[in-house]
């Protein structure tokens, strides 16, 4: 008789007993340890040389715009080259792109950016350099998790471990960014990142290389297997409703390009406050992840995920509302849990209900879903802002984004009854 797998007792830690994937995690935060703190030092870098805060917007379009540019192609080249191999050449560039930042910030490379109407230029080359690395970087990445893990029953856990560490390598990045800036200097803070970019690139290299997936006799030209991951997506109802509620909750309920204002306006905290309320949202994801982890999302996943972002969108418009700096922190922080259980459902339906030989291509379109909403969100709250007010703004955002949920709920009825617990087997027929 079969053994019952339903009764074995969840094992938190069971991705973690795998050593390539252990190195995969070691490698992911030293890497996004390194980007976090070259992120904010080329943003203190470029503004104190434009001394204009719409430099620092042309960073993320900068970066954006190229890594969104490539991403289909780039899903493609992921599901036809070993994806180590791109992970190897791809962490390679923004070593080198860290070491360009470098140079440009010693004695010897301010001269190149002595001002003139284009004096920052050769800084925002490396960063559109790096944007277009990072786009095939992303769709390799995805892809080549899974193949790391001997049964896809540690998928879940997968996932979870690696959205947990990715949220506290975001949130400790900044920190280090800022500690070095104002310690060691621009030059010798670009030093550090390149340093761990290294440790990422040496990390990446030891983890066992894998062959592609075996392609089940799918034969496309280029253009057919560049839009067959979008032509997945819109015919998959669970996958597509997962990735549109994200979209849209990021779209319309996200406050935080909004968060200066708050604090100096509303909330009258400065700078130091801001610091707080910019952490809160990642703190609050970092700690659900970790939950998560131990008690993972299997019974009612679905509706779950639409609770979640319900939330998000409520803790938005409560949040607007506030005039406490305690109770703002405490609803940013709320928006971080919600948006926690958002991030790994959506993760785990991509992985489960893609097949592994259109992974590449499928997380190119995530991608450009969720990169080209962060971006337009940012304009939108703006806009918005200037059009209704900062409060009404983010009230109209979190209220759009509960009619997405509604929506969501009515249209998409695989998403509202899915359910990611695992089948108990069949048992076998007596001989």
């Amino acid at each position: 008789m079969a053994a019952d797998t339903s009764l074995t007792p969840h094992d938190p830690y069971a991705a973690l007993r795998i050593p390539d994937f252990r190195r995969l995690i070691s490698a992911r935060v030293c890497f996004t340890v390194a980007t976090r703190v070259q992120g904010l030092v080329v943003a203190w870098q470029i503004f104190r040389l434009t001394n204009d805060p719409l430099a620092l917007g042309f960073i993320g379009l900068a970066e954006a715009l190229p890594s969104i540019g490539v991403s289909l192609y780039a899903g493609h080249v992921a599901d036809s080259v070993k994806r180590k191999n791109i992970i190897i050449v791809t962490v390679t560039v923004l070593l080198l792109c860290a070491a360009a930042l470098w140079a440009l910030a010693t004695p010897a490379g301010l001269p190149l950016l002595a001002k003139g109407a284009l004096y920052t230029l050769p800084l925002y080359v490396v960063i559109f350099i790096s944007g277009i690395a990072r786009g095939f970087l992303g769709p390799a990445l995805f892809s080549f998790m899974p193949q790391l893990l001997p049964s896809r029953d540690k998928l879940a856990n997968a996932i979870t471990w690696n959205s947990t560490t990715y949220q506290a390598s975001a949130v400790l990045g900044p920190a280090i960014g800022g500690y070095l800036v104002a310690h060691l200097g621009v030059a010798n803070s670009y030093a550090v990142a390149a340093g761990l970019l290294l440790l990422a690139l040496l990390q990446f290299a030891g983890i066992s290389s894998r062959p592609l997936p075996p392609r089940e006799g799918e034969k496309l030209s280029l253009q057919e297997s560049v839009l067959s991951g979008l032509k997945f997506i819109f015919s998959n109802q669970l996958v597509l409703a997962a990735l549109a509620l994200d979209m849209f909750a990021v779209l319309f309920g996200g406050a935080v390009a909004l968060l200066p204002v708050f604090a100096v306006d509303i909330l009258h905290v400065g700078a130091a406050g801001l610091g707080h309320l910019e952490a809160a949202p990642a703190v609050g994801s970092v700690l659900m992840a970790v939950v998560l982890t131990y008690f993972p999302l299997k019974r009612h996943a679905g509706r779950k995920l639409l609770w979640a972002v319900a939330g998000f969108g409520a803790a938005t418009i409560a949040f607007a509302l506030s005039t406490n700096f305690w109770l703002s922190l405490g609803l940013l922080f709320l928006t971080g849990v919600f948006d926690s259980v958002s991030v790994i459902v959506r993760s785990t339906l991509i992985h489960t209900f893609t097949p592994e030989y259109m992974k590449g291509r499928v997380s190119a379109v995530n991608n450009i879903f969720i990169g080209s909403s962060n971006e337009i969100g940012a304009f939108e709250s703006g806009a918005a802002a200037k059009l209704l007010g900062v409060v009404r703004s983010v009230v109209f955002g979190g209220l759009m984004t509960i009619v997405v949920v509604l929506i969501t709920t009515w249209r998409a009825d695989k998403l509202r009854t899915l359910d990611m617990t695992p089948k108990k087997p069949e048992p076998e027929p007596a001989a």
